[in-house]
């Protein structure tokens, strides 16, 4: 028997869960479909429980720094790292739990539990439940990237998820990949007590950034510890007494390293390869992601895709604003569109980096005449008064239209601070509107205003 509904939704990440909310509100049946854990990467391996460590890390490492506020602690400080991932757990659990609840207790809602596969273009079977809708949402996500690399099968190693069940400090962490979750991960179990080498096989770290970011990232890690090893051409991995040994075979250096644990943090890729998206008339990009429109639909035009598994965005954030662009253009007669969307995102270590629109690099790319502002944050009272002023704000300007073409603050509440940018590039207002606005003092955006009243012609 098929059990008939005005919407299925595969996935209950950050998109789906929300999506189905307002099309019960709308008095749409609703199916959702999850086959593991409700809230999908950022709740359960993602940006909850790893933010969480972050912070018990930033704990530690203040702990440490306390004679330079005038403040005198007793003996060393520990850290009990069962009691840091309790806590990341309990953090995850209640986010799961409510949505759970909320998802349960919906109106119109019918819950599932298993793995979906699509049967036609508008038929899904759900263990022995057969599924059909004639409107089908894909909110599946993605996964850490594990690809082939020599004497990989050899070893254990781990990714994310896997690190969210170490709970001892590891003697000797090795990161394969200097990007953004490699970072995170290498500064708080650093900042715990352990040994943490960075391996990347690029030039500089997080290689999108402009090089200065990269370089003054590097600063900051190896300042605390943190090995870094780039330009990293032949990695691969081999068992070792002490754990695993990595070899690298960077120009300089030693040719490998041992470590008690290894984690992979080379990218991620879409949970699209079991669907059967085939039989649905779902195209594939070559790296597997759903092939979408600017308003999300698929190559079926009774599928949409919303989340990681579009290629569209690797964000929390941007699998939100997935769901808001559906939700405008079903129910609203809003003709929102993913092409309005402008890239943002952070880096959470700390100092955290704050980053919108264009780099220097690719504004160079466009030819447009630009200016350019930049500021340290020696020179920001609050990270001055704070004892953080490590880092810098940057921005960069068309010198025609005064149109802000992106910017970055990497420093003291810059992930925050970014967004009287982020606000100004959607209002489409030139930058002279902030430079003219009165911010509160003491603050890190105060300063924004004062770097653009110092822009330059950029050579």
């Amino acid at each position: 028997m098929t059990r008939a509904f005005d919407a299925i939704i595969i996935g209950a990440g950050q998109a789906g869960p929300s999506l189905a909310g307002r099309l019960t509100d709308a008095g749409w049946t609703v199916a959702v479909v999850e086959r593991k854990d409700f809230g999908g990467t950022c709740v359960n391996t993602g940006c909850m429980p790893t933010k969480t460590l972050v912070a018990s890390a930033y704990a530690a490492h203040l702990a440490r720094r306390s004679a330079d506020f005038g403040v005198t602690l007793g003996g060393e400080v520990g850290v009990d790292m069962k009691r840091v991932h309790d806590r990341a757990r309990t953090v995850t659990l209640n986010a799961r739990g409510n949505l759970e609840t909320w998802l349960g207790g919906m109106n119109g809602c019918t819950v599932f539990r298993g793995h979906a596969r699509f049967e036609g273009p508008d038929t899904v079977r759900v263990g022995d439940e057969l599924l059909t809708a004639p409107k089908i949402f894909l909110n599946v996500g993605g996964r850490a990237n594990a690809p082939p690399m020599p004497g990989l099968d050899d070893i254990r190693y781990l990714t994310n998820v896997g690190m969210m069940e170490v709970e001892a400090l590891p003697k000797h962490l090795v990161i394969v990949g200097g990007s953004y979750i490699g970072l995170e991960f290498a500064q708080m179990y650093r900042r715990f007590g352990a040994e943490v080498t960075v391996v990347e096989m690029g030039p500089r770290l997080i290689g999108r950034e402009d090089s200065e970011i990269s370089d003054a990232v590097r600063e900051i890690l190896e300042a605390e510890g943190v090995a870094v090893r780039t330009n990293a051409e032949c990695i691969s991995f081999a068992p070792a007494p002490e754990g695993v040994c990595v070899h690298v075979t960077c120009q300089e250096g030693a040719p490998q390293v041992t470590g008690s644990h290894v984690l992979l943090a080379i990218g991620r890729k879409p949970n699209t390869d079991d669907l059967g998206l085939d039989k649905a008339g779902v195209e594939l990009d070559k790296r597997g992601y759903v092939v979408v429109d600017d308003q999300l639909k698929t190559t079926n035009p009774g599928v949409w895709a919303m989340g990681d598994c579009n290629g569209r965005g690797a964000f929390t954030h941007t699998a939100y604003n997935d769901f808001e662009i559906v939700a405008a253009n079903l129910l609203d007669n809003d003709p929102r569109k993913v092409t309005d969307r402008i890239t943002c995102y952070g880096l959470f270590i700390d100092p955290p980096l704050g980053r919108v629109g264009m780099t220097e690099a690719e504004a160079r790319a466009t030819g447009r005449p630009l200016l350019v502002g930049k500021r340290p944050m020696t020179r920001v009272g609050r990270a001055v008064e704070k004892g953080e002023t490590q880092g810098f704000m940057k921005v960069v300007v068309d010198a025609e239209t005064k149109a802000i073409l992106g910017a970055a603050i990497l420093g003291l509440n810059g992930d925050e601070a970014i967004h009287g940018m982020v606000d100004l590039m959607y209002a489409k207002a030139p930058y002279t509107v902030i430079q003219r606005a009165v911010h509160i003092h003491p603050t890190v955006s105060e300063l924004i205003p004062t770097m653009l009243g110092e822009l330059k012609p950029l050579d």
